[in-house]
């Protein structure tokens, strides 16, 4: 199955002055990410202007706090002035996410978890249950978050380190590419890079073309300009053209009512339209 990433740039809280609306909008980026199985949300800077450390920061906290399941966020996430409306993020309710009891655990099912302490017998986790859980593997540090298993459900709940893919969607990572984006698709990490603009070809004129380059891909980036800069613009102000550094430049909503569209209102937009189209 290919692996689905998203770039969106730092400038898209540029435009919203409060925190609260800043976490607003991010947590509208972070569910539908989370909706349609993105694997990792790239936040980029798009302004070699501006000092966007800052933004990128905030963006990548709040997309994080997210990810994380509720039952670790207090060991992980410290209380801080950037989390202060973290409360209105919404919830992702991803498999991850689970709201099972302990009584309800089940042989065979996965959970995250952080390493607490090691013992004789191995490493003692939190699976968000009261029980401690019990790794018999010593290879990671106390603090890391680790993919576990469960294979035993009893007295003491015994778990085992996930090594390969969880047989379902299991969240988001987040990067951030301080340098540009430009820097990031030089890396050429992706098969397939769609880059997103009013000014591109319209999505039905290209659907068969991408849609075979799709099937032969083993990693996806989709990319997002800003709310007050598209991606034409951003690489222009950069010196570079955008379309010879990506394969396609997709308008994913022709004849569009409005002035602008918001990156946030685009992420959603296009995922709903590839999911139709490819169902990744």
């Amino acid at each position: 199955m290919v692996k689905l990433a998203i770039a969106v740039p730092a400038s898209v809280v540029s435009d919203t002055p409060h925190l609260r609306e800043k976490t607003s909008k991010v947590g509208l980026i972070g569910r539908a990410a989370a909706i349609f199985r993105v694997n990792e949300i790239v936040v980029y800077a798009d302004n070699p202007k501006a000092n966007q450390s800052g933004d990128l920061d905030l963006i990548a906290v709040l997309l994080e706090y997210m990810e994380t399941p509720q039952y670790l966020r207090k060991r992980l996430f410290k209380i801080e002035p950037r989390l202060q409306y973290a409360g209105i993020l919404p919830p992702l309710r991803t498999p991850h996410h689970p709201l099972k009891s302990k009584a309800s655990l089940e042989e065979g099912e996965y959970r995250e978890g952080l390493v607490l302490s090691e013992t004789k017998e191995g490493l003692l986790v939190d699976i968000g249950v009261e029980q401690s859980a019990l790794l018999r593997e010593k290879q990671f540090a106390v603090g890391a978050r680790v993919t576990l298993q469960i294979v035993k459900f009893g007295k003491q709940i015994e778990v085992q380190a996930v090594s390969g893919e969880v047989p379902c969607y299991w969240g988001y990572r987040v990067t951030v590419e301080r340098r540009s984006l430009k820097k990031l698709l030089d890396e050429g990490r992706f098969d397939l890079v769609v880059a997103t603009s009013a000014k591109g070809t319209k999505f039905s004129a290209i659907a068969g073309e991408l849609a075979e380059k799709w099937k032969r891909a083993n990693s996806v980036l989709l990319a997002f300009g800003a709310p007050t800069r598209g991606l034409y613009e951003i690489a222009a102000e950069e010196g570079w053209r955008l379309g010879e550094a990506v394969d396609f430049v997709a308008n994913t909503i022709p004849c569009q009512g409005t002035e602008t569209v918001r990156t946030e209102e685009a992420v959603l937009a296009t995922l709903s339209i590839l999911n139709v189209w490819f169902g990744f």
